[in-house]
């Protein structure tokens, strides 16, 4: 089912007369295509919640069209919209037993789609095998660890095969093994069912490992949408390209001269583009150790990985501390108070200094 939200926008009035409405979404357009997994993502407050909220119909929209396939739902009640979701906290009746804790939305089918109770029992299995948890049945949610919880959740908004799936931070409560494995599930349970699924997250690296699409939000406004990959190697702008990556991208401050990019004295790479102040952001797998490399940092410390190395150090034209990820097999002189990089031209991103939008250096950085 394909989903399409046209300038949708979501406005909540203020709470006393000195301080202004707060505009949770705004002017909000996009296509989720029928049948894949879309991450919403943006930090806290940014109105990815409200968003999913404005989708399944908890909440109305000030204005603005949402369409499930040709059809308008935007006033169509949330139980008319054949919509599953799933919360961060579960939200299971503790009472019940898994079992009748999946059948609960069967129950209150009617007319046509009436089913005996066979048929529910028959449903319940089938996608409780699904989720894999048929062997947990006739166990109540205090018996459950977390991520068996969250399966139970997930097997409840599925079992009327609804036709959009949304996931409001489904794995915040998990620990990080659990986190991990349950995304790796959602991921394997989407592509079987093949049902259009919104994901929403302020984890970036979670957003990124499971999504078909990701759609980076902030302050309410739609920033980039694209494959998680393209999104993270194209940023549109400065906050996208802070927002994705771990560790983050390192922000320097830089100036186009000459057609070359400097970072203070150091000329790291051509530039070809009109002279003017920008930030410069580099990866932090875009640097290369090189004693000879033109540009230089102060050594802090070398933090080991296994495969890969962490160089810590400081440079007087960044923003933070410089993270560089280099490989474990590269020889750095720890008694040395220097170290020097030379950098990998796409692994560069370079974004004005007023706008802060992205500027593509003549296929210099790619």
């Amino acid at each position: 089912m394909k989903v399409y939200l046209e300038n949708l926008t979501k406005k909540f009035p203020s709470r006393d007369k000195k301080s202004k409405e707060v505009i949770a979404v705004n002017d909000f357009t996009f296509e989720i295509p029928d049948g894949k997994l879309i991450g919403l993502l943006g930090p806290s407050g940014c109105g990815k919640s409200t968003a999913l909220n404005l989708i399944c119909g908890l909440q109305k929209p000030t204005s603005g069209k949402i369409y499930f396939g040709d059809d308008d739902v935007t006033d169509l009640a949330p139980e008319k919209r054949g919509v599953g979701l799933v919360f961060q906290n579960y939200a299971l009746y503790p009472h019940l037993t898994v079992r009748q804790n999946i059948i609960f939305p069967l129950e209150n089918l009617k007319g046509k789609d009436k089913l005996s109770k066979a048929q529910m029992n028959e449903k319940a299995l089938e996608i409780a095998k699904l989720v894999q948890i048929d062997q947990l049945m006739d166990r109540k949610p205090s018996e459950l660890s977390g991520g068996q919880q969250q399966r139970v959740a997930i097997a409840r908004a599925l079992v009327k095969m609804p036709r959009v799936l949304l996931l409001d931070e489904p794995l915040s409560n998990l620990d990080a093994r659990l986190r991990l494995q349950t995304r790796e599930e959602i991921k394997r349970i989407q592509q079987k069912t093949g049902i259009t699924t919104v994901f929403v997250t302020h984890d970036q690296e979670e957003a990124m490992s499971i999504s078909d699409m990701i759609v980076v939000m902030k302050d309410g406004v739609l920033q980039q949408i694209g494959k998680p990959q393209d999104v993270y190697d194209d940023p549109i702008n400065l906050f996208v390209a802070k927002f994705l990556g771990t560790p983050p991208i390192n922000v320097f401050d830089g100036e186009v001269r000459g057609g070359k990019l400097y970072v203070g004295n150091d000329c790291i790479m051509d530039a070809d583009t009109y002279d003017r102040k920008v930030y410069v952001g580099i990866r932090p797998e875009g640097f290369v150790l090189d004693a000879n490399g033109p540009l230089h940092c102060k050594l802090g410390r070398v933090e080991v990985m296994g495969r890969d190395i962490s160089v810590v150090s400081e440079n007087e034209h960044a923003h933070a501390v410089v993270r560089s990820i280099i490989s474990a097999e590269n020889k750095l002189d720890l008694a040395s108070d220097e170290v020097r990089f030379s950098v990998k031209p796409f692994k560069v991103d370079v974004f004005d200094k007023e706008t802060e939008m992205r500027i593509h250096l003549g296929g210099a950085n790619g």
